[in-house]
């Protein structure tokens, strides 16, 4: 598959797709000089705080969510720190069969099994593929008729054009035909959840009645809306029965595929990992565990980080905390500093007070961009700018071209008379969620606020902490939200996933019918200048629709001590993690 500059969020192991942005170190072993070790621990500090065992889910689909599920969790590739795709062939195959139709072959390898021994196998894919696909789904939200099964936070456009999947008589594979070529196919698809597990949850025998249930339930047709509330009840606890903050009194919810088990949570505090003795289908691990404190505090992770309580932070810098990392490197501690492929966002609701587009771009113009840059952002980069654009970032080839048609410009500035002139004497309150815990996004919230209401906007803060947040977004009930999403450079899964009508991570409810017939265009088009060019297009729809702002690129760094070795730090959403196997005590 062509690997490109572009934007695209990947959750974890399921499918390209997007994703929302107190324990100490043990000893390190004895080593002989020369000759590294196995074994010991380490201590990460991450910002947000774990909510859910299902980081495919749109509840679930969190950063650290994500990194804790792709070191439990194991499938056919996984993407490197440049956004390549590498095969994990001791996991299993897929190849493409066939292109007249596109058909693609998944086969898991002997042997591959879950923590509790049970093996992985076509049971497994089926579920995966019906979580992704939409299949069964037959909702119609304009008429608020049909269900709508899976709330899966990729995107379905591929796999939803795919027919029902072939299952192979090994009992480990399956075959997925695509009616129409599609462009991210190498990353469109791979394991997710446990099948035996669903099913054992959901009160069926076993995995086989669940692979018959789906078998048996018919495509779902938005025209001829059918109540299964057998599948239904699968699809919900999918949606909703891994969230936790706490390790579930059962074990069978939190088995693991990877190299890494889960041993401890502390809710909202840390969490301890430990190595899963089994593993062998992948890069084996170096350490014997690995402990994670959430912090939102730049200051408490690096004075966890000069006091041995952490090996490895990755924080959210700001302007106010960038001067507490320049004196690590003196201290021999590494600081890694980078743009991260993702971005800081303002969305509107397309509901309630923001149903009027006037009343949309009102409020946008009173938003102070630049103040929030120069707030977070400071001199952590040069010639600090808002992003001006909401598919891609600066630097991408397309970036400049499309930043000077797309309207953009219409909100470079904060214009409170013509906000005013908009909003005709009316005062709309307008209730903003987000993460409070996230001081960056605080400060945001505070500036918006305080400028809008001199346009006369009565703006409320609806802030969640940072373990409840995600699912708050996907409930709805408020007016705007803050947030940001990282992601990855391979495919382009991701801008249908955030802006198609009904999409998995489309919150605000906002749809155009013209955007949309280009973003199925996109899902087939293999042409990277074209591909280009029609995202040029859908960025242009939907700044005249007044979908919101993008912020900021987000800046990322890394500290790490001399103890550990092994870290490299990719700008998508694994960050460190994506290479976890290659930690090890120095």
């Amino acid at each position: 598959m062509p690997v490109r500059r572009l934007m695209q969020l990947i959750i974890a192991a399921l499918a390209a797709a997007l994703v929302l942005s107190g324990c100490s170190g043990g000893s390190a072993p004895s080593v002989v000089v020369g000759e590294a070790k196995r074994g010991g621990s380490v201590t990460v500090a991450e910002v947000n705080a774990f909510s859910s065992l299902n980081p495919y889910s749109a509840n679930g689909n969190t950063d650290i969510n994500s990194k804790i599920g792709a070191i439990t969790h194991s499938g056919f590739f996984y993407l490197d720190d440049s956004s390549r795709v590498v095969r994990n062939d001791k996991f299993g195959r897929f190849e493409k069969v066939s292109d007249q139709p596109l058909k693609v072959k998944y086969t898991v390898n002997e042997g591959v099994k879950w923590s509790d021994g049970a093996p992985i196998g076509a049971a497994d894919l089926l579920l995966s593929w019906a979580a992704g696909s939409g299949y069964f789904d037959d909702i119609d939200p304009a008429k608020e008729t049909g269900t709508k099964y899976f709330s899966v936070a990729s995107d379905t456009t591929g796999l939803a054009g795919t027919l029902f999947p072939e299952l192979g008589s090994d009992g480990r594979s399956i075959t997925i035909e695509y009616a129409a070529p599609y462009a991210d196919w190498e990353v469109a698809f791979d394991v997710g959840l446990p099948a035996h597990v669903v099913a054992a949850k959901t009160g069926l025998n076993d995995e086989e009645d669940l692979v018959k249930l789906l078998q048996d339930t018919p495509r779902g047709n938005a025209d001829k809306p059918a109540p299964h509330p057998a599948l239904k009840k699968v699809s919900d606890f999918w949606n909703t029965g891994f969230d936790t903050k706490t390790v579930p009194d059962d074990p069978a919810l939190y088995l693991s595929s990877g190299p890494y088990i889960i041993r401890d949570i502390v809710p909202e505090v840390s969490m301890k990992l430990v190595r899963n003795r089994d593993y062998v289908w992948g890069p084996e691990p170096w350490l014997d565990e690995i402990n994670v404190r959430f912090t939102g505090s730049v200051p408490a992770a690096v004075d966890a980080l000069r006091s041995g309580q952490a090996d490895i932070i990755s924080p959210q810098p700001s302007a106010a905390t960038d001067n507490l990392l320049t004196g690590l490197s003196a201290q021999g501690i590494t600081v890694e500093r980078f743009k991260q492929s993702g971005y800081d966002h303002l969305d509107l609701s397309f509901t309630g007070t923001f149903a009027d587009k006037d009343v949309r771009e009102a409020f946008l113009k009173t938003v102070p961009r630049q103040a929030i840059v120069d707030a977070v952002v400071g001199s952590q980069a040069t010639d600090s700018k808002p992003l001006d654009s909401q598919v891609f970032l600066p630097g991408q080839p397309k970036y400049d071209e499309t930043v000077k048609n797309n309207g953009s410009s219409d909100y470079a500035k904060v214009d409170i008379d013509g906000a005013k002139k908009l909003l005709k004497n009316a005062t709309p309150s307008v209730r903003i969620l987000y993460n409070r815990d996230n001081p960056n996004r605080a400060k945001a919230f505070n500036l918006i606020r305080d400028s809008a209401a001199l346009a006369g906007f009565r703006v409320t803060d609806g802030g969640q902490g940072s373990a409840d947040w995600a699912a708050a977004l996907s409930r709805g009930g408020y007016d705007a939200s803050l947030s940001g999403w990282i992601g990855t450079e391979a495919g382009v899964s991701r801008v249908p996933q955030i802006f198609r009508t009904g999409a998995g991570s489309n919150f605000t409810g906002y749809s155009n019918g013209d955007a949309d017939k280009i973003m199925e265009q996109l899902a087939v088009t293999t042409d990277l200048g074209k591909q280009d060019e029609l995202l040029a297009e859908i960025d242009k729809h939907i700044w005249e629709d007044a979908y919101g702002l993008p912020l900021y690129q987000t800046p990322g760094t890394t500290a790490f001590t001399s103890r550990v070795a092994g870290v490299k730090t990719s700008p998508g959403p694994l960050g460190v993690w994506w290479n976890v196997a290659q930690w090890r005590l120095s």
